[in-house]
């Protein structure tokens, strides 16, 4: 017998540690941790490089795709010259989620954030405006879409990056929505799938 331990042995072990549930909810915050093994069928694994043409017929003014399942957003520059992909947070929720192609219609460096009135509904404790700065949801900059009360934009809080923790939004770190939002114009199409 050897004390060498195989990787095969390591992999074996960790899945076994990683078998036992654990629940726990973030103080003021939506989001709930569980044991997501046996839920989620795929993991970081299919956070990886895609090609655009399966998506768009071109890139006239450039193309974001966001991937609810493997909660990441890939962009391509119009001349092919610039790719990027980020990891995001994503809706709570399927019934929140909204699927489709839209088109950026406005940016906003320092956004306003008020909250829907369907989030007003189910939180009614919700402050009604809440200006630019770090208690901001919407983060540093906001790239707003076609669809009413949907944006691609930052947040302040890092824990929801890669998680199901937004009211219908597409979260991103705020240093990624800052480059995003210098690499897109008002017209960048936009697929969520």
């Amino acid at each position: 017998m050897t004390d060498h331990i195989t990787r095969r042995g390591f992999v074996a072990a960790a899945a076994a540690l990683a078998g036992t549930a654990s629940f726990g909810q973030t103080e003021n915050s939506t989001e709930v941790e569980a044991d997501i093994s046996r839920s989620v069928t795929h993991n970081i694994s299919s956070f990886r490089s895609l090609d655009w043409q399966p998506y768009f017929t071109d890139l006239t003014n450039g193309a974001v795709l966001v991937d609810i399942q493997s909660r990441a957003l890939h962009f391509w520059s119009q001349d092919q010259s610039i790719y990027k992909l980020y990891p995001t947070s994503v809706p709570l929720t399927d019934d929140l989620t909204r699927k489709g192609r839209t088109e950026i219609t406005r940016k906003i460096v320092g956004p306003e954030w008020r909250p829907t009135p369907s989030m007003k509904e189910r939180n009614p404790e919700w402050p009604d405006y809440i200006g630019p700065g770090p208690d901001n949801p919407l983060g540093t900059h906001a790239l707003y879409l076609s669809w009413t009360y949907y944006r691609i934009h930052g947040t302040h809080d890092t824990r929801k990056i890669g998680r199901r923790s937004s009211n219908g939004c597409i979260g991103l770190y705020n240093e990624h929505i800052a480059e995003l939002f210098s690499l897109t114009n008002v017209g960048t199409q936009v697929l969520l799938i």
